[in-house]
């Protein structure tokens, strides 16, 4: 090829590219690619829509270089598309930078414009499920590979339904008292609620631009959403509709902080709820005759005397020694065990609202995943380590490590059922055995076996049916290498394969209403 050749094939090339590619896309800057490129999926606003919120608060876990690569290179198995080839390094960089900045406008959260995204739909008058299966025995399965909820027969292992939802639906479904109902929350704010019985979509509402979880009170009346951005705690009623906004500070206002968790406390008919970056806890009653809640300093409760407010929904503080970002309540709900990043693990009575013992966990204890179980005739909780890998059994009578039983490395979920005599931890978190499920004697604390039926495929979460007969695990994998093994619950042996897209975890109806002592609330 000549070089007047060379020439008119780059200008041919060039045409094609200014063709398809106008110039006014590349000559103005990052603001106008995401405005061609991102908008229609991320929003104008860059706060979400079929895909997540693309603010600095939203990427805060990934660092620069990981948001150009996802630009550059998409993520396979989703909608989002690889710009590399409509877009130079330089360019790519660009916007990664530009949307690690603050927009000068950040979509506001108020009663009003959370009511206008506000939809519900009548329910059905039912006496049981539409398909005729068991109320209880069904499972919920988040799958987050093409944001769906399965509705999988617990019984039969079939699936009754797949329910489309926002994008990555996390931290946990909740269910109704009746077990009809399951309330979901996704990343980027939106909560949705389904009825498991006729298997449809009943309501849903934005309130947030991130959302940490939800909790649905033990009465099935109100539900309280915790969010990162904005800061604050929502109170939703039973149909999802709007009621109170908490915002998330301290009382004097001069803290404030993004939520980590909320959740509910049956005995105490309140929700509990642990912060980010302030070192308070909130106690927030949902019953409406709730004693009246003391904000200021009195000199005695009892005698009535400083400024008092209404109880209901009103949060009663208590300051801790460490910021905590992970907890567990204990049996009886009076006692729980939080966690800081920093490494300080402590025991919070919430009657005399302060911390009344230490423990002695190390490293980064994934606390919220904790159960309990009897060992050698007393009460003890298990919880797995994000940065040790052991598993961490404490007394939960004198405060006190029984014994760390050694993992192939940190694990993240340890699940049981009340009926079984084993403890399943999987170790998702390490990469040279995230396919690695270790089953542990819960009467002798020893490792009996370790369950590897996926090489190389993360192997993880584990819930029982509701007779314990079975365990379910999730093969974390996009389809078609994604699945649930059914796993018979005394033999150990794979009895069944379910076919699923990416399922990071599913939920038993019945375990979690009646709050099996195996899983985690």
């Amino acid at each position: 090829m000549t070089l007047r050749t060379k020439k008119k094939a780059v200008a041919i090339v060039l045409a094609l590219w200014v063709f398809v590619h106008p110039p006014s896309l590349f000559a103005q800057g990052p603001e106008t690619w995401y405005r061609e490129l991102c908008a229609q999926c991320h929003g104008p606003d860059r706060t979400g829509g079929l895909g997540p919120a693309l603010l600095p608060e939203s990427l805060e876990r990934l660092r620069l270089p990981n948001v150009v690569d996802v630009i550059a290179k998409g993520r396979v198995a989703t909608q989002m598309p690889a710009f590399a080839g409509q877009l130079t390094p330089e360019q790519i960089t660009s916007l990664a930078q530009w949307l690690k900045t603050t927009p000068a406008e950040i979509l506001e959260f108020t009663l009003a414009t959370m009511r206008a995204t506000h939809w519900s739909k009548p329910v059905l008058p039912l006496d049981g499920p539409k398909d005729g299966g068991d109320r209880w025995n069904r499972f919920v399965v988040v799958e987050q590979g093409d944001h769906h909820l399965t509705v999988l027969d617990g019984d039969r292992f079939q699936v009754l339904a797949r329910l489309p939802t926002h994008y990555a639906v996390h931290g946990g479904p909740k269910f109704s008292p009746d077990g009809r109902f399951v309330t979901v929350a996704s990343r980027d704010g939106w909560v949705e609620k389904f009825d498991l019985w006729a298997l449809e979509k009943v309501a849903e509402i934005r309130v947030a631009v991130n959302t940490r979880n939800v909790a649905v009170s033990s009465d099935g009346r109100y539900v309280a959403v915790a969010n990162t951005l904005p800061e604050t705690l929502v109170i939703l009623d039973s149909n999802l509709a709007p009621i109170k906004i908490l915002p998330g500070q301290s009382l004097d206002r001069k803290e404030h902080s993004r939520l980590s968790a909320v959740y509910d406390a049956p005995p105490r008919k309140s929700f509990i709820v642990a912060f980010k970056e302030m070192p308070e806890l909130w106690e927030v009653s949902y019953d409406e005759a709730a004693e009246p809640v003391f904000d200021g300093l009195v000199h005695d409760h009892k005698m009535a005397e400083g400024l008092a407010v209404p109880g209901f929904l009103h949060p009663k503080r208590t300051r801790l020694p460490a910021v905590l970002d992970d907890f567990f309540f204990a049996p009886g709900y009076r006692n729980l065990i939080g966690a800081s990043r920093g490494g300080e693990s402590f025991v919070v009575n919430l009657d005399v609202r302060q911390a009344i013992a230490s423990l002695p966990l190390e490293g980064m204890p994934h606390l919220g995943s904790g159960i309990t179980f009897e060992y050698a005739g007393r009460r003890v909780m298990a919880t797995t380590n994000l940065r040790r890998a052991e598993l961490s059994v404490i007394d939960l009578d004198r405060w006190a490590l029984v014994k760390s039983v050694p993992l192939c490395g940190p694990g993240f979920f340890v699940r049981s059922h009340e009926k079984s005599r084993y403890l399943f931890v999987d170790s998702m978190m390490a990469p040279s055995c995230r396919d690695t499920l270790t089953v542990i004697d819960k009467t002798t604390l020893e490792v009996v076996k370790t369950l590897r039926p996926k090489p190389g495929k993360t192997f993880a979460h584990v819930e029982f049916t509701a007779d314990g007969r079975y365990a379910l695990a999730s093969v974390m994998e996009p389809a078609p290498d994604g699945a649930l093994l059914v796993i018979d619950a005394d033999t150990l042996a794979v009895v069944r394969e379910i076919p699923a897209n990416k399922p990071i975890g599913k939920y038993n109806a019945w375990n979690k209403v009646h709050r099996s002592e195996g899983t985690s609330w």
